[in-house]
């Protein structure tokens, strides 16, 4: 049943199913929001008052671009709605999405997948209608099968109930367009009845897709298949990063520069530049966990050693956050060098700004932020610390009290020994590097993610540190 034609039909208007989201953290309250801009009526659960409260009042707990104001139109239309009463979801809904989160179990490498378990358990006790549930969080394989046994026995008797899985693709930052236009749709169905009503559930998107002259894929196939792409799709990208961050390893031991490196591989078709591009590393509620979370479920099957390798994904990744400490310690290798030493603490008494706190930009996501434990590991090495971010300042002050925190990237910059830029914002990138030279006490930066213009840096007089690359690197 794999990347079937779309022969079946789409329904009219009028015959739309409605669709509860079932989690309204950031992947339920997007898609929600989503949907409901393509013309669906709506309905966001989650069993957070708080947080249904301020959705409901067209407050976004969350930043992602665009998604506020669309929050706000659909609440005004009328095609978007809130509750915390499962019941209420289950009379309303026909094709219900689970979008609860699928963290990583305190302790161990595997997802915690309780409030999953929590949201399917809750729901099938109550509808007393057909009702498909779609799991869109991210899973360990075989979740799907379990859920498909916990809702035939618990759904009351007489009701057509049925397990799907269509797993989400959002890039943070980008979300919307994601949603709105993706690049592949994954259906994991047992039966057509499944494929018929999530092919319902996506009719707008796809005669949006058909008005604007595109092509949406939509891959139909079986459950453990559809929950295996969207981990394995995870892990290729943490591959991708920490395979040209090990590369940059090597560029560093040998004086060879990572940025020409990249280019030289990248304009392979083969290969292209996606995701090639050495730095800090990955971060985020999403590659960290899942590829552990992967690595963890094969071991379970008996598959361990084919997935072996993510673990040293994990590690390279883990490895450039320690450098970028190593880097700051080369550059203030000269301040009062014999008291740090004594003191065991290389970056004692130095002032040190740090511009970024997210794991990325477009973002107010500080989740396993390469970022923020860089700022840890500067603390711990006795540097007093200032960071600024364009919005995830008070996530990262939460995570990261010890810190201090200023209110503009020139407020936090004013007076430092050492800059490090380590979320790559728009803001970071064009900085005018002579103009923060007057602003600084030292002419010294680490460039985390690569993003300045390091040409234009090293002509303005500062020492300049980036993440493989030369000195005096040039542009490439």
């Amino acid at each position: 049943m794999t990347d079937r034609a779309n022969k079946l039909p789409v329904p009219a208007p009028s015959d739309l199913p409605q669709l509860p989201f079932l989690g309204c953290g950031y992947l339920g309250a997007t898609y929600a929001v989503c949907f409901a801009e393509l013309g669906c009526q709506v309905l966001g659960v989650d069993t957070d008052a708080t947080r249904i409260a301020k959705l409901a009042q067209g407050q976004l707990p969350f930043h992602e671009p665009e998604l506020d104001s669309l929050l706000e139109s659909n609440l005004h239309s009328g095609r978007l709605r809130f509750t915390t009463d499962y019941r209420s979801a289950a009379d309303f809904g026909d094709v219900h999405f689970v979008c609860v989160g699928t963290p990583q179990r305190p302790g161990t490498d595997d997802a915690d997948l309780s409030y999953v378990d929590a949201a399917v358990r809750e729901l099938a006790h109550h509808p007393s209608k057909p009702a498909l549930i779609v799991g869109k969080s991210t899973v360990s394989v075989g979740t799907a099968a379990r859920l498909a046994r916990l809702v035939e026995e618990t759904v009351p008797p007489g009701v057509r109930a049925e397990v799907a899985w269509s797993p989400e693709f959002l890039q943070e930052g980008r979300a919307v367009e994601d949603v709105l236009r993706p690049h592949r749709i994954v259906f994991g169905v047992d039966g057509e009845w499944a494929e018929t009503m999530l092919r319902a559930a996506h009719a707008r998107l796809l005669e949006l897709a058909e008005v604007e002259g595109r092509e949406v894929p939509v891959v139909v196939t079986d459950l453990p298949t559809a929950e295996l792409t969207k981990v394995a799709a995870n892990a290729f990208l943490a591959t991708k990063v920490s395979f040209i961050n090990a590369v940059a390893e090597v560029c560093e031991a040998t004086g060879a520069d990572i940025a020409h490196l990249t280019r030289g591989i990248s304009l392979d078709p083969r290969i292209g530049g996606h995701f090639l591009k050495a730095g800090l590393g990955f971060g985020g509620g999403c590659l960290p966990k899942d590829i552990r979370a992967f690595r963890t479920r094969a071991e379970q099957v008996g598959a361990g050693p084919a997935l072996r390798f993510l673990g040293e994904v994990d590690e390279i990744n883990e490895r450039r956050r320690a450098r970028v400490l190593e880097l700051a310690v080369q550059l203030l290798a000269g301040r009062d060098a014999a008291a740090r030493a004594t003191a065991g603490r290389p970056l004692m008494g130095a002032r040190i700004c740090v511009w970024g706190s997210t794991f990325k930009p477009d973002s107010d996501d500080v989740r396993d932020s390469p970022a923020l434990d860089v700022v840890g590991r500067l603390l711990g090495a006795g540097a007093e610390v200032t960071v600024y971010d364009p919005r995830g300042m008070e996530n990262a002050r939460r995570e990261v009290p010890q810190a201090l925190y200023a209110t503009s990237a020139d407020e936090a910059v004013t007076g430092a020994d050492l800059l490090c830029v380590l979320t790559e914002w728009q803001e970071f990138c064009s900085a005018d590097p002579a103009r923060v030279a007057r602003l600084v006490a030292g002419c010294r930066v680490v460039d985390g993610r690569n993003c300045l213009d390091a040409t234009r840096w090293l002509g303005a007089g500062w020492e300049y540190r980036g993440m493989g690359r030369l000195s005096a690197a040039r542009p490439p």
